[in-house]
């Protein structure tokens, strides 16, 4: 600007007051950006300035600051300055054009409403000179400024009248997957005969729309729609190490069920709360310390790659989790989910049938280094259903004692990921769970089971391209490792080896809202069996998110 024009503030204080930013700065951001959906909306509405009365308000105005007294004036006189929510004035901060204009504008407003008003007399004529030099001085920018005002007010109209819901937003996921298991024969249990493994190659879809409503700002209801045909490997791969971590089952033939309902709040700042009243699961109440792969559509394409199965306890359940954050490094989780609480038959319910109680300490002494020490005793009735993992891990393991069999376990996790750099994280976890029949027939009444897991991750973040990961994971699935199970010739049950899962992956982020992901799992002695030959699965899976 010109000497002629910095002379100005030299004037009054109304001069002082244009040139800051304050007046309108909320209005010259919303301006500025351009407004896309109902969320952005909602956000800008919440940043509005709130109005200040008094330049005392003003946290960082002092009395001995060399414009305090001009800055008095206009907030007590004239009444055209509007501070930031948290009472701040920001006057070292520089300013555009467009924000000297907005400013201006405001101060305009205020001088023609005190004349309309018959108040011109508290509006001297120095200042009225002075606005109007500096009202043809910055013509063009306060032209621009009313175009784009009237440009927003348009649009903000639009969206108001086509907007899904005040409450509600729309969160949707597309999953298309391509994928073969390969090898020579299909697992089986120590001493049965090889089979020959006959799979061919499919190509099936999951799709998930999520309905996320808050009504306070600080909670959600979440109800989730799911639809999918994706089959599980284990038809003809015989084992549920081959799982992919987004198949179904059987699948659901692509028919759509709502699948999820919860909703969460918060009591305090430092508690939360999430009520599931269907599809709990605590993986997704917790951290689970493998963020690159925690996710069924955007992480690891196996089910045992993505956390470790402790989080499966209580999985598909009703119930409560509250998780209470005292300081910033230490959360404290617990949990309570019933698979069967909705069934009012004897031996099911809210407390009496299946459940799962769960206890999380999680510990962050820096944004590098998050560790997390997790607990879970379970419940399980004789139902064929019932499993210690879900589903994860051999099948033995998943049912020691045999099907339709009461099962009581204590479970125990240390989970840990570590970030080298913003583009290399390590992650991993181990697991022991002490199992004991409550049922049952034969040598294995009353018997027990010990069985171990563990497993680490590798992402290399940004590989190849901005957002791209490759990733890398080993461990070894569930497995009988102790305990006093019994054959029916009298002889201790255990697993005979030892199996591990290897798996690499390439996440290719094409936009976005698309992310191709190709793998393959490698399922060495499966079953914890050596006599089985080493499995592949190959998987390509692509990713809409909207």
């Amino acid at each position: 600007m010109t000497k002629r024009f910095w002379n100005l503030f030299k004037v009054s204080p109304v001069v002082v007051a244009a040139a800051f930013f304050v007046a309108n700065s909320a209005l010259a951001a919303e301006v500025n950006e351009q407004v896309t959906n109902v969320a952005q909306l909602s956000e800008a509405q919440d940043n509005k300035m709130s109005q200040v009365t008094s330049v005392s308000q003003f946290s960082d105005v002092q009395p001995t600051d060399w414009a305090f007294q001009a800055l008095q004036s206009l907030v007590e006189r004239y009444g055209c300055i509007a501070g930031y929510p948290n009472s701040t004035y920001r006057g070292n901060r520089a300013l555009t054009r467009y924000e000297f204009a907005a400013g201006l504008n405001a101060c305009l407003d205020r001088v023609n409403e005190l004349i309309a008003t018959a108040t011109a007399d508290l509006v001297s004529k120095q200042d009225l000179a002075t606005l109007q030099r500096l009202q043809e001085e910055f013509s063009a920018e306060l032209a621009t400024l009313r175009g784009r005002v009237d440009g927003l007010e348009a649009r903000t109209a639009e969206l108001e009248a086509n907007q899904f819901s005040t409450t509600t937003k729309l969160v949707g996921e597309a999953i298309f997957a391509v994928s073969d298991v390969f090898g020579e024969n299909r697992a089986v249990p120590a001493g049965t005969p090889t089979q020959d493994l006959d799979s061919n190659t499919t190509f099936s879809d999951r799709v998930r729309l999520n309905l996320y409503s808050s009504f306070t700002g600080k909670d959600q209801l979440q109800i989730r729609l799911n639809a999918g045909n994706i089959v599980s490997n284990v038809g003809v791969s015989g084992t549920n190490m081959t799982r992919l971590g987004f198949d179904g089952v059987t699948g659901t033939g692509n028919s759509v069920v709502i699948d999820k309902i919860n909703y969460a709040f918060t009591l305090t700042d430092a508690l939360r709360v999430k009520v599931d009243a269907s599809g709990g699961e605590f993986y997704e109440n917790v951290n689970t310390f493998n963020p690159d792969f925690a996710s069924s559509g955007r992480g690891a394409l196996s089910r045992f790659g993505r956390f470790s199965p402790i989080y499966r306890q209580g999985q598909g359940g009703a119930g409560l989790t509250v998780t209470f954050n005292p300081t910033g490094p230490i959360s404290l989780s617990g949990g309570y989910l019933a698979r069967t609480a909705n069934d009012p038959s004897v031996n099911n319910g809210l407390l009496d049938g299946d459940n799962a109680i769960f206890g999380q300490l999680s510990f962050q002494p820096s944004k590098a280094f998050n560790i997390g020490l997790t607990y879970a005793r379970t419940y399980q009735g004789d139902t064929v259903a019932n499993s210690l993992f879900q589903g994860t891990g051999s099948t033995f393991a998943n049912n020691p004692f045999g099907a339709n069999t009461r099962t009581e376990s204590n479970n125990y996790g240390v989970e840990a990921t570590f970030q080298f750099s913003s583009s290399l994280t390590i992650s991993g976890w181990g697991g022991y769970t002490t199992a004991d029949a409550r049922g049952g027939t034969g040598a294995n009444v009353g018997a027990d089971a010990d069985i171990w897991y563990w497993a680490g991750a590798l992402a290399l973040k940004d590989f190849g391209g901005e957002g791209n990961v490759l990733g890398l994971i080993f461990g070894q699935p569930p497995k009988v490792t102790g305990g006093s199970i019994k054959t029916a010739a009298g002889n201790t049950n255990l697993d005979d080896s030892t199996s591990y899962h290897l798996e690499g992956l390439y996440k290719l982020k094409l936009s976005d809202n698309i992310q191709v992901t190709p793998g393959v799992l490698v399922i060495f002695n499966p079953e914890h069996n050596d006599a089985n030959d080493t499995e592949y699965v190959g998987t390509l899976r692509t990713t809409f998110t909207f």
